[in-house]
């Protein structure tokens, strides 16, 4: 691995276990063994480390959740979706605990994340669109964006409700999968008579991995 993919990710690694306002640019060239100069050689600061970890985030995000056109969804479909959201999550943990203060010193990375806000509320209706075609989910037009835009909410929303309950505390996986319940807990009245024994499956599968994690 190059130098400047490892000061990312051991500013990632570092970031999520201390908090990045704790972090300097001082502690993760010690953590690497390298010197300041060697680090400030890749990046002239902190926030450009932030902006490249971001930009870390936007493509595994792509290549795990974007939906395949004209795909028809399957059970196997659905739970690899509602895993890669909430596997980034736990990966990239220390955004989404401190989002606001992040954007707001950072308006290069507000832009960035206001277009992929964009992105991912197409991804999310293109995604029940196809759960409704699969006929696992029913509604109109209208509905399958409103509950696209409350999907979206939560996976964004959710590990900052949880830092607030435990005031500072640490999140957990548990505390992780309690949100795809959440998610699952809001499509339910959505989902065809037909694929009640689906939905049911898939509640008691995240139940088991929360469970699993504590």
């Amino acid at each position: 691995m190059k130098t400047k993919d490892k000061i990312i990710h051991c500013a990632l690694k570092l970031f999520n276990e201390q908090g990045e306002r704790q972090i300097t640019t001082n502690h993760i060239a010690a953590d690497l063994g390298i010197s300041p100069g060697n680090l400030y050689y890749h990046f002239s600061n902190k926030q450009e480390i932030i902006r490249s970890i971001f930009q870390l985030y936007v493509e595994q995000l792509e290549a795990s959740f974007r939906p395949h056109a004209d795909q028809r969804l399957t059970l196997e479909h659905l739970t690899s979706y509602l895993d890669a959201s909430f596997e980034l999550m736990w990966r990239f943990r220390f955004m989404y605990a401190n989002l606001l203060e992040l954007l707001a010193r950072d308006p290069q990375l507000e832009e960035q994340y206001q277009a992929l806000q964009q992105e991912l509320a197409n991804w999310s209706r293109d995604i029940l669109l196809q759960l409704r075609d699969s006929r696992f989910i029913t509604g109109d037009d209208a509905t399958m964006m409103e509950l696209a835009d409350s999907v979206k909410f939560i996976i964004g929303a959710w590990i900052a409700y949880q830092s607030a309950q435990l005031k500072g505390g640490e999140i957990t996986k548990a505390r992780l999968y309690q949100g795809v319940l959440k998610i699952l807990f809001t499509l339910r009245p959505y989902f065809t008579e037909e694929s009640q024994h689906t939905y049911q499956g898939l509640y008691q599968h995240y139940v088991k991995f929360a469970e699993r994690n504590k």
